[in-house]
């Protein structure tokens, strides 16, 4: 359902399966169909509002990176959804409908898979929480790091700092002993391996389109037995993004993502409990720019 062109909302006649702050994902039997919304979630609030053209941004900046990864790792991705036909292949005769144009660019089929129950979050910078405990404790997430860095400063070697991932509870910091405990030992030298090579990359890449990826976090699951990248890859609600050209170390740096919410919530005097409030428009737009920006940067290619 679309209001000004917004989707907030999915009312599909198909099997729900997971219903999150932004996706919304089907149950097709064998795979899944995941729809990108507009819903933009703050301080752990869903708004009632959402940001033009956010879930096309989040949907293909993913399908952007699972392409340019395969060869680090395999992905979930089995169809991206630019023409709705394309949905006939997977959904039954007679089980079809009529289907959305919203669906087109912000939807993709993935395979129905095992998520591992840890999120592997990787940092190349010191920033957000990282910096406010790395100035209490000279480490990150118990990750001890040199004396004497800055804010902002590229790290001397990219750290993993995954968090437990599960449907009802926050995420809470997981030592590396604990992955071991909850996946094995073998899993949890690939899990890491493989998140440092997907982060090292997608930095490489982005810092010679005038981006830096200070941190991400990726999500595994498994075919069969086989390791896959799943959920979603380097996007700006995943990743923090910096412009390259702004950046200067010993400072807070402007992120590609929905700062300009947060911003004008804390100043709001919200007090960050349901219901959230409205964004005044000019807000709204501010985040889309961003969105937007980030990915058209990236990629080379505009939205349209």
């Amino acid at each position: 359902m679309t209001d000004n062109s917004v989707v907030l909302a999915t009312d599909l006649p198909l099997k729900r399966f997971i219903l999150g702050k932004v996706r919304d994902t089907y149950d097709l039997g064998e795979y899944l169909l995941i729809v990108v919304s507009d819903r933009i979630s703050a301080f752990d609030v869903v708004l009632p509002v959402g940001i033009p053209d956010k879930g096309k941004v989040l949907n293909l900046i993913s399908a952007f990176w699972f392409d340019k990864t395969r060869s680090i790792i395999p992905n979930h991705v089995v169809a991206v959804i630019k023409d709705v036909r394309q949905l006939d292949e997977f959904i039954p005769e007679e089980q079809r409908f009529e289907y959305p144009e919203y669906l087109e660019g912000r939807s993709m089929i993935v395979k129905k898979v095992k998520r591992l129950p840890v999120e592997c979050v990787v940092r190349g910078y010191l920033a957000g929480s990282g910096w406010s405990e790395y100035k209490k404790t000279q480490s990150v997430c118990g990750v001890a790091l040199p004396a004497g860095l800055k804010q902002s400063q590229m790290l001397p070697e990219i750290i993993f700092t995954p968090t437990t991932k599960g449907d009802d509870a926050h995420d809470l910091p997981m030592t590396y002993q604990e992955v071991e405990e909850t996946v094995g030992a073998a899993m949890a030298i690939k899990l890491k391996a493989i998140s440092t090579a997907l982060y090292a990359y997608a930095r490489e890449y982005a810092r010679n389109h005038d981006i830096i990826i200070a941190d991400t976090k990726f999500e595994f699951g498994l075919d069969g037995n086989n390791l896959i990248l799943i959920d979603e890859a380097l996007s700006p609600d995943s990743s923090r993004f910096w412009d390259e050209k702004l950046y200067k170390v010993g400072e807070a740096q402007d992120s590609y993502d929905k700062q300009p919410v947060r911003d004008w919530l804390e100043a709001s005097g919200w007090n960050k409990e349901p219901p959230g409030p409205t964004l005044p428009d000019e807000i709204i737009e501010n985040t889309r720019r961003r969105y937007v920006h980030a990915f058209e940067v990236l990629t080379g290619t505009t939205l349209d």
